[in-house]
């Protein structure tokens, strides 16, 4: 694809990179075929070529207005696209910097940007979401339908303890911003499942949420800043010999191996940000590359039919498709098909809220694909997701490594 950047655009820190992808770019529309938001709406605007045509003619000087932006904030950034096409377009890189230049030249109106705000000042902040999430809990009859949805009505499965750092081997575990409250037990099974393994995690308060909320709500700067305390709090034990750093949400997975392409021009951290992203791991990475001979299961998990919600984080973005899959088969799972295993189920970090409408489309279309096998629960990666899907009410919903550790027998004292 031809382009004629303008001046600004050219003085982008980032304008060497738009550049090279708009170029890359062959628009020939196979990235249409696996869009959510093309399939719901069968808008050109609504899909990768129109939007990278949209974030083209922005960077070229062009009139933008609140439609283009719309267009823009109705992509899910699930990345499918990007398995599709055959060029090889980042088109997640160019998206985040297209919506960084239209948040500078368009001024969103005041509902939007008061939603944003409050998104960026609740979900990274443990503490600031757990008492909200309360609040709303006991109050979650008296709010009106809207509200209700985005208040998840089943009560997590409480935490159990975790094991001792004991072991030669040790791994660094993100602990997540929103994954503590709504799904306790996620972290503390990878540790007992870990720990089965000869492996240890290491806690690292200091470490907190990714960056990824605020950076793909247009303020990325303090995403940045987010990564950048992580890699503080994390460099001492890296430093030490931690062998990998562990996300059990693969969103949050998705970013951290981002950290060393978004910091790659910062002097101070280029090089640590590097580092960092070369440990990342999703646990499922961690697990298939160990003998499994611990993992023996209690009864036989056959019993359980699983349907498994592959995140597009996972899938697309971290190009794990099947991994999950693949390693509850071998522990004896019984796996139901699920149609259109590709496509997003609507959650997509903060789209859920900014999107309602179209999140819940999409997440109607991903339940029925998901219990089309008649699956005794559905298990995904992804606390995002996991919620989302929840919330539908149906077949209960979890973190596919509780599954794995209630089918375990421990062979450790």
């Amino acid at each position: 694809m031809q382009t004629n950047l303008d001046s600004h655009a050219k003085a982008l820190p980032d304008a060497e990179e738009a550049e090279s992808i708009l170029r890359s770019c062959v628009h020939c529309g196979f990235c249409n075929a696996t869009c959510p938001t093309y399939q719901l709406l069968g808008n050109e605007l609504d899909g990768p070529r129109g939007r990278i045509y949209l974030i083209k003619q922005l960077l070229e000087g062009e009139p933008v207005t609140g439609k283009t932006q719309l267009h823009l904030d109705r992509c899910l950034t699930c990345r499918n696209c990007e398995t599709t096409c055959p060029s090889g377009v980042t088109y997640h890189r160019l998206l985040d910097i297209g919506r960084a230049e239209l948040e500078r030249r368009v001024e969103r109106p005041v509902a939007e940007r008061l939603t944003r705000k409050g998104l960026r000042t609740v979900i990274p902040r443990p503490a600031v979401f757990n008492a909200l999430l309360k609040t709303g809990r006991a109050v979650r009859p008296w709010l009106p339908s809207g509200v209700q949805n985005k208040i998840p009505a089943r009560a997590a499965v409480p935490a159990k303890a975790r094991p001792a750092v004991r072991h030669a081997r040790r791994v660094l575990m993100l602990e997540g911003c929103v994954q503590p409250s709504l799904s306790p037990n996620t972290n503390a099974a990878a540790a007992r499942v870990l720990d089965r393994l000869g492996i240890s995690v290491m806690p690292v308060s200091e470490a907190g949420c990714c960056g990824a909320t605020d950076y793909h709500l247009n303020a990325q700067e303090a995403g940045l800043d987010r990564a950048r305390r992580n890699i503080d709090a994390w460099w001492p034990a890296v430093d030490a010999g931690a062998e990998a750093i562990v996300q059990t949400a693969s969103g949050c997975g998705a970013f951290v191996k981002e950290y060393g392409h978004l910091l790659r021009n910062d002097p101070l951290y280029a090089e640590k940000a590097a580092r960092v992203s070369a440990l990342a791991r999703d646990l499922v990475e961690v697990l298939s590359n160990e003998p499994l001979d611990a993992l023996q299961p209690a009864d036989d998990p056959v019993a359980t039919r699983v349907a498994f919600h592959c995140p597009c984080t996972l899938q697309h973005a971290q190009k794990l498709g099947g991994a999950v899959e693949g390693l509850l088969n071998r522990l004896g799972f019984d796996l139901s098909a699920v149609p259109d295993a590709h496509l997003c189920c609507g959650s997509a970090g903060t789209y859920s809220i900014t999107q309602p409408e179209l999140a819940m489309r999409l997440r109607d279309n991903k339940i029925a694909a998901l219990e089309s096998g008649r699956p005794d629960v559905i298990a995904t990666a992804n606390v995002g997701c996991q919620m989302h899907l929840d919330g539908a009410g149906k077949t209960r919903v979890r973190h596919w490594i509780e599954l794995v550790e209630d089918a375990c027998v421990s062979t450790r004292p």
